[in-house]
This record gives C-alpha cells, structure tokens and sequence, in this order.
C-alpha cells in the first residue's frame, strides 16, 4: 500500500505560472469545442512528442482505478480527496512513476460528457493540464503485475475552475519503462467534476423510482390443518432480506432519501408468510423442514413499515401482484383467452396487500414494462387493468430535441407516458461491488443532472430515474451515494412520482408511441411463451372448477391463486426452463388436491331379480366439507336396464360430503332382460362442468321369472311327497316284521332268554341311527358332518334381496356409508358398496 500523499515544494506558483496555466486551459477549452462541432485542431495543438499509435500503446500500460472522490460535487475553499489504484499490466518495470490530476475544460452539454466517456487514449489536447507538480503523487518502482495504492488532496481553489459547469477531471500515470529516455503518460482515469458553487433558482427535479421487488419464493404449497403454515423452495428470500443482503440493504438505504418506493406486492406477501412462522422444501425435494429467518422477516417487515410511515409526503406505488410481464402478455399472451383476467386479478389484489401489510395506500395507477420498452400493444394491455401511467424510458420513447424534456407527456386515450431518463437510469447497472467502477459512474451521474438543468436555466424541468427492477447490493450503495451528493440540492430538488406525472408536458416532446415492430429483439428473446400462457389458463380454469365444490374456498383460491399470478412475473425473463418447471408444480398441486374427491371404484356385480339398488361411494379426503356436487350414473343399454323407476338411462344425485369422509349414493334399477350392462359414473358441478375422471363398471343382469319361481317351487314339492312316501313304506315294514316275530313265541329265542337285547317296547332301540328319532327322512343312516370345504360357499350376493348378505358390506336399507377406505371394491361384487 502506497503511503499517503506528501506535498512537493513549499511555495505557490508564481502569478506568471498561473497566468500562463490560464491561457493553457483557454486553448484546451478552444480546441475541445472545435472539436465537438467537427472542426480542425490547431497545428500546435496536434503536436505530440510521439504519434497518436505510439501514445494509445502505452496510455494503456498502467490500469488507474478511482475508489474515492470527494466531496463529490466540491465548492470553493474545500479539498478535493482522490484515492485509487495503479497496476503496472506492461511488460517492463516503470521508473520514476507519478500520479498527477490534470484539469481538463468545460464540457459541452450532455453530449460532451458522452464523447468524453467513451475516449480511451490520452490526448494532452482533450484531457487538459496537469495541476501543480506540488500536488503529485511519487511512486515508487513499479515492477510488471504490481499494485501500488495512491492519494491525492488538492484545494478545490487550486483547480481554477470558471464557469458553472461540468469539469473532466484526470488522473494519469507517467513513468519511464526503459524504452524512452523521457517520461510519458502510461495511463489515465477520466472522472468529472460538477462545479455549482451557488444554487440555482430554478432546479431540475428529479423522481427517483426505489424497486422492492424479487423473484418467486413462495411454492402453491401448504401444510395440512387449519394454520395452512406456507412451503418456500428455498431460503433465499432470507438472505435477500437479512441486514446484509440486497432487499435488506434497500430498506436501510431508502429509508433517509428522497426517493418513491416501488414495490411489488408478493414480495410483502411473502415476506410477511415468513414473518408468521414458515417451511422449506428439502433440496431432494422430499418433504419439507422448519424455516429459521422467521426473526429476520420481522425485522425486515418493521424497518419498511416506518419508512413508509416517517415519510409522509411520499408515495407507495404498487405493482400489479408478482410484477406480471406486460410486454409477453401483449405480444404472446393476449390471444390466449383468460390471460388479461390474470392482469385485472394481480391489479386488484395489489392494493390489498400493501395497505395490509404497510397500512398506507398505495397508488396503482402506473405501469412499469420492462426495461421501459413500449409499443401500441403494451399500452393497450397495460392500460386494460385501470392504468392510466406507463413508465417508459427515453431510448424507447426517444425525442429529436437539443435539449432533455421533462418526463411526463400524454400518449393518447388519457394515458400518461413518464419517460425516465435512459442515461441516469442505467448509470448504476454494471458490477459497482469495487469502488473502481461506483466512483466514476456516481460522478457521471451528478455530471448529467447539472448538464440538464444548465441545458436551459430558464425553464424548470423534471427528470425521472427507473433503475433496474433488482438492484444489487453494491448497486443500491451507489445509488444512496449519489442521491446523498444531490442533497444539497444546489442544481437539483426531489419529487415524488406522483406530482412528477402531473407535470405540464412539453409541446415539443415526442408522444407519439412506437409500433410493435420498433420493440427490442433482445427483449423479445426473452418473453414467456405461447405455451405459458396456455398452461397458465389450464391451470386457472382447474382452479375454478374446484374452488365451485368447496365450502371454505380461501384456503385454495387464495395460494394457488397467487401462484398463478406469480407464472407471469417479469423474474422469469431469461429462466425458461426455470418457469415451466413453477408452472408445472402448481398445476400438479392442484391435481392433487382435485383428486381428493373422487369415485371408489367398482368391479362387476350382479343384478338378480327385477329390481334392485345400485350404490355408489364418493370419496371426500379434503380438510374441509364440499357441495354443489352432482353424481350421474348412467347405462348404455336402457332397455335392459333402467334407472329410477322408468326406461331412462341416466339418473343423477345432488352431493354433500363431509371433511374426511365417505358416501354412499344408491340408484334405483330396473332390470327389463338378461345381460351385461356397462354402466358409467361421473361427478359434475352444479353448472354441468365434469369434475374428475369417469369411472366405467359392467353389470350382470340375471332375472328370475315368474315361471322360474313355479317351476323351482314344483320340484320341491316333488321332493317333499318322495320323501314323506318313503317314510310310510319303511315305518310299514318294519311294523310287519314285529308282528312276525310276536307269532313265533318261544321258539324264536327272541325273549330275555334268547341273548337278544329287550326291546323298549317300539321293536328297536332308538338312537342317533334310528329313523324317526330326530324327526328326519328315515334313511337308516346319519348324513355325513360336512367341513369347511363341503360347506356350502356363499355365491355372489344378488341385489335385490335374493342373494345371502356378504359380511362386512351395507345392506340395502342403509341410505350411507361412513367413512370408507379408498380401495376398490373385489372382483364379483354383487353387494351394495
């Protein structure tokens, strides 16, 4: 590190020195003009030790950065203190090197300060006279690839300033490499110096637009029960809004400036979930953990609340919900039916939200496209949703004027443009984490604002800055930085956007806006697809149709709504792949949720008899009630089965279900003929919108007829008389052989004394293989014990009644079930289910 600078030589410059540096700077400041207006330099003036090739070869030898420049709009008597950074980037060693501040003229309006950019090579002629020898700073040896820091303090008096203007300052490097003798100037930074000692009576006002807006965080997700705890995808929202990160930094910063607030409602959204506690989804997407910034967004939340709150002559300008891209919902959404509801829905939800949150209300009267780009149809769209203020930017509406007009002008239909300033509103948009790059471009900023309002003292006007919708946050340090350097307001003063759009116009300003045509390629590259836009209807056109069955509809419009809206925020400019797969996790979602109302699905069953019920089940999973539901079944043969009572095919049933239960429908059917049925069921909304897949099952008709009955009903009463006739033979029988044996007397050995058992008194012992004694058929033997096997298996259940009940199922009476598992129901169901 390079020490601090130390001044050479004690004395003052001689009156003669001084003078002569006079006429050095009037001859810089002639030669520069002539130049601008495409004249000729003086023979003296082109005289260079070397030629113009041998002097841009080694300008670029030592790279000078600036890291500090103040005051940054200095006055007389103060010091002017400029810090940086020189490296050697050639291939030898410098001698003798030293860093000097050298004063270049006025600069001629805007334009000026444009071609002074974008020089690169040094030219004594164009980067004036080197300040006093005594305020150089030495180095020392610096050796090829090496660093070295340097500091300049230099009296503001010293720089013999005139005129009100804006001054190029620069600050070369000279030095001896060894292939000259002498030394030479090996690198320059050009910077500028705004010089308003005094305040000006008529100030150039300046709007500027501080965005809070961010990408899409939150998911369509919740978690079950009444709370609906939020499901983020990642945490970094957290790091954005934590004291560091770049929306913390926007608070902090915006909070003590002059500025208008332009926020985004999901981002308050959001941030809002988190602050009520919140999760994360697991990077392997596998459910979900607790969320640990909850104190963070808290914090967040209260810091913007008084912000808003201290400053109370501001505006809050709300963006329609999630920052929706104007420019594809003009150019590849609008013939997308459905897609300019979207628009209206993020509108109106806007203002909601951010006097909810913030408790102000806001302004939503304005629309940002992006970058500021516009033609006919994004004004159209724009303006579809109750905006009547496009924010727009003058390389898009651009003047053909000698001077900057004020921003707001009318474009017809009473639409307001408020064309912001290209040039300021892109002054911070490069990586400005080094002081190298914020230096120079602060300056350049307050360079153009005192060009504007130098352009004509007489007239007042108006200047807008939209900077990039998602400033980093080094970006917004730079931005504070030069909106701090404008306080004194000595040529500027701020203006909240909603005066600034009020503004009387100038006549002369360009209202007229571009066609499609005129629209940037690189810009249109970047729009969201037809296909988004279809996918975006679908999913809306879903979330209608069950929002319409649903008792408690906020618990779904409300997160999948907004995760629609969140499909068309600008963010996804540039991440195609990024959004389909958002896209496609809401849609996805919402299946689910859908699918928890749905048909248990049935197998075949048999209808016997001529008439009989047919049940139903209608599954409801969610955690809340649904109506408004019908259930229509219907058969593809009426003629051989009916429903409801007549020769009708089709039969329907009003719905009501409870959370997390189950019911059973049952449908009257009439069977007219034997065969199969295929029969179809399908749950519709009220208004006739289907509502889930239709669920198809067959129907075995088999009638049993009159004639049938007779006929089974004979052959029993055949069995019956067989029966009992062979019953009345065998008992007859047996009576004879008794008397038989009675006539025999003692020759037959039947009595005690003849060893046979004594009978009873009935001829026969009567036991369990007598006949008669159980009151059976008397065959003479038991019939066999049957077993399980031989058990008489319980056929299919015929509706109707005619069939044997089947354990665990309703019978018909029962109007419902309770509820059911989800399972369909066996093969060869012939029970009501």
């Amino acid at each position: 590190m390079a020490e601090a600078a130390v001044f050479q030589g004690g004395s003052s410059p001689s009156p003669a020195r001084r003078w002569l540096r006079h006429r050095a700077s009037a001859l810089v400041g002639a030669v520069l003009l002539t130049g601008l207006l495409g004249g000729t330099l003086p023979a003296t003036a082109q005289a260079a030790p070397r030629d113009a090739s041998e002097a841009r070869s080694d300008a670029d030898t030592v790279d000078v950065s600036l890291t500090t420049f103040s005051p940054a709009a200095p006055v007389a008597g103060q010091t002017l203190k400029i810090s940086g950074t020189v490296v050697n980037q050639g291939k030898r060693p410098i001698q003798d090197a030293e860093v000097t501040l050298r004063v270049g003229p006025p600069l001629f309006g805007r334009t000026g300060i444009d071609r002074a950019t974008e020089r690169t090579d040094f030219h004594p002629s164009f980067d004036g006279t080197p300040v006093d020898d005594s305020f150089t700073y030495k180095l020392p040896k610096l050796a090829s690839g090496i660093s070295r820091d340097f500091s300049l303090r230099v009296p503001v008096d010293e720089l013999n300033l005139g005129a009100d203007g804006v001054y190029q300052l620069g600050v070369t490097v000279s030095g001896r490499t060894g292939q000259h003798s002498f030394s030479e100037v090996l690198g320059i930074e050009r910077t500028f110096l705004p010089w308003q000692p005094d305040a000006l009576e008529k100030k150039t006002r300046i709007t500027y637009l501080w965005p809070l807006i961010s990408s899409s965080h939150l998911t369509s997700q919740t978690t079950s029960g009444n709370q609906q705890v939020p499901v983020f995808k990642d945490e970094s929202l957290a790091r954005e809004i934590a004291p560091d990160g770049r929306l913390g930094q926007m608070v902090s910063l915006g909070r003590d400036l002059p500025v208008t607030w332009v926020i985004d409602p999901d981002l308050l959204t959001s941030v809002a979930a988190m602050a009520e506690g919140y999760r994360v989804q697991r990077e392997n997407g596998e459910g979900t953990v607790a969320g640990e910034s909850q104190e963070v967004a808290k914090s967040w939340l209260k810091e913007l609340q008084q912000a808003v709150a201290d400053d109370e002559d501001g505006t809050v300008v709300a963006l329609p919900f999630a920052d929706p891209d104007l420019a594809s919902l003009a150019h590849r959404g609008k013939e997308v039916s459905g897609s300019l509801n979207q628009l209206q829905q993020a509108t109106e939800v806007a203002a909601d939200t951010v006097e909810t949150v913030l408790h102000v209300e806001p302004s939503t009267d304005f629309a940002w496209p992006v970058e500021g780009a516009i033609d006919s149809s994004i004004v159209d769209v724009a303006t579809s949703a109750g905006a009547d203020k496009i924010i727009t930017r003058s390389d898009s509406l651009q003047d053909n004027l000698t001077y900057t007009a004020s921003a707001a002008r009318p474009i017809g239909g009473g639409t307001t443009a408020v064309v912001a300033d290209s040039r300021l509103s892109k002054a911070f948009q490069g990586d400005m984490l080094s002081s190298g790059a914020s230096t120079p471009a602060v300056q350049e900023f307050l360079a153009q604002t005192l060009a504007v309002t130098l352009q004509n003292t007489d007239q007042q006007r108006s200047l807008v800055v939209a900077p990039q919708r998602t400033p980093t946050a080094s970006q917004a340090r730079s931005m504070a930085e030069v909106l701090v350097a404008l306080g004194a307001q000595r040529w500027t003063q701020p203006m909240d956007l909603v005066p600034a759009a009020g503004i009387k116009p100038d006549p002369s300003a360009n209202s007229k806006v571009p066609p499609a045509s005129r629209y940037p390629a690189a810009l249109r590259k970047q729009e969201l697809p037809v296909e988004a836009f279809q996918d975006i209807r679908d999913t809306q056109d879903a979330l209608n149709k069950f929002s319409v069955i649903l008792t408690q509809k906020d618990r779904v419009e409300t997160p999948f709504g907004r995760a629609i809206d969140r499909e068309l925020s600008t963010t996804w400019r540039g991440q195609p792949v990024e959004a389909a797969e958002y896209r496609s996790a809401v849609r996805d979602n919402l299946r689910v949720l859908t699918e928890q109302v749905r048909l248990i699905k049935k197998s075949q069953i048999t209808l016997s008899g001529r008439s009989a019920t047919i049940p139903i089940t209608v599954q409801n999973r969610l955690m809340q009630d649904v109506d408004r539901l019908v259930l229509r079944l219907s058969s593809n043969n009426a003629g051989r089965l009916s429903l409801d009572g007549d020769r009708g095919g089709v039969a329907s049933r009003p719905i009501e279900i409870q959370a997390g239960h189950s019911q059973s429908v049952k449908f009257d059917a009439n069977a007219n003929a034997n065969g199969q049925v295929r029969m179809k069921a399908r749950l519709y909304t009220e208004d006739g919108k289907p509502y889930g897949p239709e669920m198809e099952f067959t129907v075995m008709v088999s009638e049993i007829t009159p004639t049938v009955m007779l006929v089974i009903a004979g052959g029993v009463l055949l069995l019956v008389l067989a029966g009992v006739r062979m019953y009345t033979q065998r008992k007859r029988a047996a009576a004879q052989d008794r008397a038989a044996a009675a006539g025999d007397g003692p020759d037959g050995g039947d009595g005690p004394d003849g060893g046979q058992p004594e009978d009873s008194g009935n001829g026969a012992p009567e036991g369990p293989g007598t006949p008669g004694a159980d009151g059976g058929s008397g065959s003479g033997e038991d019939a066999p014990e049957q077993s399980p096997e031989d058990s008489p298996k319980e056929g299919p259940r015929s509706e109707g009644g005619m069939g044997a009940a089947d354990p665990g199922q309703p019978s018909d009476p029962t109007p419902d079930t309770g509820p059911e598992t989800g399972k369909p129901s066996g093969t060869g169901e012939k029970v009501d289910r």
